[in-house]
C-alpha cells in the first residue's frame, strides 16, 4: 500500500513489464490517452506533480460546492473510514494517469458554465491531500484562470498546504468525522488532531469552510460524540459557513464486496429522519448555519 502521495508505489493493475500505461479515460478523454512511462519517470512526476492518479470526475450541481462543479477524485487517501463510499480511491491501484495540463485544461472548458452558476472545480477522493505535488500546482492553474476552487478534505494532510496554497483555494469541505480521539480512531484508524488543527489553521487564515459530518448509526451518532464535533466546530464560527449533517447510507457496500475489502456496516441502516434533525439541532445551538 503506497505510504503517501509522493513516495509510495503505485499499483496499476494489470501490470505488465517495466512499463506502465495511463488510458486517460477519466476526463473523457485526454491528450494522454497514448502516455506510457518508465516506472522511475513516473515516480519522478508524481513528485514534481507533473502526473496524477485520477479516479473518476463528474459534473454536479448543488453538490461538492456552491453552482455547477466538476468534481475530481484523486485515487490514494491515508484514513481507512468504515463507511467509504469510495473505497476504490483508499489505495493507489485504481485510476488513469493524467498530466496536470490536460487535466487543468479540462476545467478551463468549462469556465463559461462554472462563471453562469457560481460553481468552479471540486478536488475529492481519496484525500485530494494525498498527492499533494499534482493537487497543489492543479490548484494554481485553475485558479490563475478565475474559476472558483475547492477541495473536499479530511484535514489529516493540511500540514502539506503551504499559505500560498491556501490563497489558490476559495473554499473548504473539512469533514469531521468524529469529536473525540476513541470514536475517530475507530471510524477512521488514524488521529482527530490533525483535523482540528487544520480548521484551527484554516479560522485563523479567515479561510472559507463548509463543514460535513456524517451521521453513523452506532458509531458517530452517540449526543457525547455529536456534541464534541460541535464545539469543535463551534470555535471556528469565524469562518464557518455552514454545517452539512449527512445521513449514513450503504450505498458504497458493493464496491467493499468487489475489491474484497470486509464491509463491517453491513447491519447498519440509515439514520431516521427525526434523528438527523435531532443532530442538526445540536449544531444549531451552537450558532450555526447547519444543512
Amino acid at each position: 500500500m503506497a505510504q503517501d502521495g509522493t513516495t509510495g508505489v503505485v499499483t496499476l493493475e494489470p501490470q505488465q513489464g517495466e512499463r506502465i500505461r495511463g488510458v486517460a479515460a477519466g476526463l473523457g478523454g485526454t491528450a494522454d490517452a497514448d502516455m506510457e512511462i518508465t516506472r522511475p519517470e513516473l515516480l519522478e512526476a508524481r513528485r514534481t506533480g507533473d502526473i496524477g492518479l485520477v479516479h473518476s470526475w463528474e459534473l454536479v450541481t448543488a453538490v461538492d460546492g456552491p453552482g455547477t462543479r466538476m468534481t475530481i477524485f484523486l485515487s490514494g487517501c491515508p484514513l481507512r473510514c468504515l463507511y467509504c463510499h469510495n473505497p476504490d480511491t483508499m489505495e493507489m491501484k485504481e485510476g488513469t494517469l493524467e498530466s496536470v495540463e490536460s487535466v487543468a485544461n479540462r476545467v478551463k472548458r468549462y469556465k463559461r458554465i462554472f462563471d453562469a452558476t457560481g460553481g468552479g472545480l471540486t478536488l475529492s477522493g481519496g484525500e485530494p491531500l494525498f498527492q499533494i505535488a499534482f493537487t497543489r500546482r492543479l490548484l494554481k492553474m485553475v485558479h490563475s484562470a478565475g474559476i472558483h476552487t475547492t477541495i473536499d478534505t479530511s484535514g489529516y494532510l493540511g500540514a502539506r498546504l503551504r499559505d500560498e496554497d491556501l490563497d489558490n483555494i476559495d473554499l473548504f469541505l473539512l469533514d469531521v468525522k468524529s469529536g473525540d480521539e476513541e470514536t475517530y480512531q475507530r471510524v477512521t484508524k488514524r488521529q482527530l488532531q490533525p483535523t482540528i488543527d487544520f480548521g484551527d489553521r484554516l479560522s485563523e487564515k479567515g479561510k472559507r469552510v463548509w463543514i460535513r459530518f456524517v451521521v453513523v448509526p452506532g458509531y458517530t451518532d452517540s449526543e457525547e460524540n455529536v456534541n464534541n464535533v460541535a464545539d469543535i466546530v463551534a470555535r471556528w464560527t469565524n469562518n464557518v459557513e455552514r454545517v452539512e449533517v449527512l445521513p449514513f447510507h450503504n450505498m458504497g457496500a458493493d464496491k467493499w464486496k468487489k475489491i474484497g475489502m470486509p464491509y463491517e456496516l453491513d447491519d447498519v441502516t440509515p439514520p431516521s429522519p427525526e434523528h438527523v434533525e435531532h443532530i442538526r439541532d445540536i449544531f444549531r445551538s451552537r450558532g450555526l448555519e447547519v444543512h
